[in-house]
């Protein structure tokens, strides 16, 4: 394997590692989320997208060679059956390097794909979790002043049926009560169903974390079966 080869397979390694770490339940969405808004990676990340398109274009660059490299001896492959058998062994081991390196720059580009995708999903699943947690905490302040509001309005009805004062001195205070009651209720009731749509969101994300993850399986269960092959 040549110097370049290598770096490109040391690069798919540790992509794999970040798969996995960003995979396992290491760390919570909260976390990984002021990780990824760290002053170091904000520094980064004025970047990061040139960046990243630029390692995308060398990676494609390197898979196209690889495919070029397949074809030119899967084409020759008929060519050297009567010839020296050195010379096709030759032939055959620059075609497995070939079909190594096509499949080393293409799981480079697919993770690389892959670990976007999930920094992405962790972050905005974090986002999710704090306006959740912010509405229920919102809802819960309002129904406690609600249930105060209430509890005023019954010690005013109990304190003024037992003075025996006429209900009209009152009546302006308690339709002021109600109607204050009624504006909570209504806030608590908006807040419930905004918390329903976050908790629909984060559902859905959970669901293409899952996506990913099986695909991540899958991706792995190939690598293996290549590192198979290639010991054999």
């Amino acid at each position: 394997m040549t110097l370049v080869w290598g770096i490109i397979a040391s690069f798919l390694y540790v992509e794999i590692f970040v798969v996995l770490l960003l995979v396992l339940p290491l760390r919570s969405p909260q976390q990984w989320h002021r990780f990824f808004k760290s002053r170091f990676l904000a520094m980064l990340s004025r970047q990061a997208q040139t960046y990243f398109y630029l390692l995308l274009a060398v990676l494609v660059l390197f898979l196209l060679e690889a495919i070029r490299e397949m074809r030119k001896y899967s084409s020759n492959d008929h060519t050297h059956t009567e010839t020296h058998l050195n010379v096709e062994m030759q032939h055959s081991m620059r075609l497995f390097r070939a079909q190594r390196n096509f499949y080393i720059s293409g799981f480079a580009i697919f993770l690389s794909l892959v670990i976007r995708r999930l920094v992405s999903l962790i972050s905005g699943q974090a986002v999710l979790l704090a306006q959740a947690e912010a509405s229920m905490k919102q809802a819960q302040s309002a129904t406690s002043a609600a249930r105060t509001l209430m509890s005023q309005q019954k010690d005013g009805d109990k304190k003024a049926d037992a003075k025996d004062k006429p209900a009209g001195g009152d009546a302006p205070n308690a339709e002021e009560l109600k109607k204050k009651v009624t504006e909570l209720e209504q806030e608590l009731a908006k807040e419930r169903k905004d918390k329903e749509a976050m908790k629909s969101q984060s559902e859905s994300l959970n669901r293409e974390y899952d996506r990913l993850t099986e695909e991540y399986s899958k991706l792995q269960k190939k690598i293996t079966i290549s590192s198979a092959d290639k010991s054999d």
